[in-house]
């Protein structure tokens, strides 16, 4: 007996393609199943500038295979010496749509990050005149600060004061993993929305440190206690409109995952929406899977929601997913969930 759940083809509103051989080997893996994505500038060296933004997306379209559709939707990567007027520009033309703060030192390649907040409030200025969303990495960086705790502080020590100091200040508070940031959105007003992963909906802390290191399992805001996956999962299959997708897939060598510093990320390119399906149907939501993965993102961006379909299909099989996917770097281990999935995305 099959199941079958049609809805709009999905867009991840944060993914990570990176530059090069490993570029070219993963984004067959997203432009299978997404439409559109909103693509990270934490490249080497980031990606500052409007003409380094159209730079990469032309390296991105000539990576695509024949036969693939897919529209890669471009991000700058806010410094304390972005130029406003270039940001303007960029967004005028259609190129940029969203410019990405990281606190310097957050996350994979975040050196270029900002400090002080003040020397950035032009750009932020310029961005709520025009209407160009600041997608955030919501972490402090402070070394007094927990890890587990810096998504909570970011959002009291900065995101609120930057949104109270610049009204109409478009928002998306990307990968969040706690109730707090939850709690938050929903309190806030149109302005403000958030992504949630793929990973965060299946994994607390628990997987990443019970019974050894799991390397493949570590992230970036780190995956939190228990109560606060089932927080996510709440507002993910809530039908809430401003909760939506973004993967925040994070492609890494096994080599890099397993070394010493082990690098943070979860590739989930490969198998977001048959896990997506699992988890929503685990929690009786299968009505509200098209507005997370297919509607609510192009609300919030402004785009329109796409006319191409996705089928998703439930069969008594359990689906085999690739372990790993080869790039000419070495190999990137795909997002194991730890329990068998029925759900695919149907050829047909």
């Amino acid at each position: 007996m099959t199941q079958d759940l049609t809805i709009p083809r999905p867009d991840d509103w944060h993914l990570h393609l990176r530059d090069g051989a490993m570029l070219e080997a993963v984004l067959p893996e997203t432009a299978r199943h997404f439409g559109r994505a909103i693509i990270m500038p934490n490249l080497v060296p980031p990606v500052v500038t409007s003409a380094q933004a159209a730079a990469y997306r032309d390296r991105i379209l000539a990576a695509l295979p024949d036969g693939m559709s897919f529209e890669p939707l471009m991000t700058l990567y806010l410094t304390e010496d972005t130029d406003p007027e270039d940001v303007a520009a960029a967004h005028a033309s259609g190129l940029v749509k969203a410019v990405k703060l990281y606190p310097a030192g957050a996350t994979t390649n975040s050196a270029s990050g900002v400090t002080n907040f003040d020397n950035v409030r032009p750009v932020l200025e310029k961005m709520a005149e025009i209407g160009l969303p600041l997608c955030t990495h919501g972490e402090v960086t402070d070394h007094d600060i927990d890890i587990f705790d810096r998504e909570a502080v970011f959002i009291d020590r900065v995101l609120d004061p930057i949104r109270r100091a610049t009204p109409g200040l478009r928002v998306v508070m990307e990968h969040i993993t706690t109730s707090n940031a939850a709690d938050y959105v929903r309190s806030q007003d149109k302005d403000l929305g958030a992504t949630i992963t793929t990973h965060h909906l299946i994994i607390n802390r628990n997987h990443i440190l019970v019974g050894g290191i799991k390397p493949h399992y570590y992230c970036l805001p780190v995956a939190k206690r228990e109560e606060h996956r089932l927080a996510l999962r709440a507002a993910a299959t809530s039908g809430d409109a401003r909760f939506f997708l973004g993967t925040d897939s994070a492609p890494h060598t096994d080599s890099n995952k397993l070394s010493e510093c082990g690098c943070a990320g979860c590739f989930t390119a490969t198998n977001t929406m048959s896990l997506l399906a699992h988890v929503f149907e685990e929690e009786g939501a299968l009505d509200k899977l098209a507005g997370f993965a297919s509607e609510n993102g192009p609300a919030f961006y402004r785009l329109p929601v796409s006319t191409q379909r996705l089928t998703l299909r439930k069969s008594e099989t359990a689906v085999e997913f690739p372990a790993k996917i080869a790039t000419a770097d070495g190999p990137v281990t795909v997002f194991d969930p730890g329990f068998e999935v029925f759900w695919a995305v149907a050829d047909d």
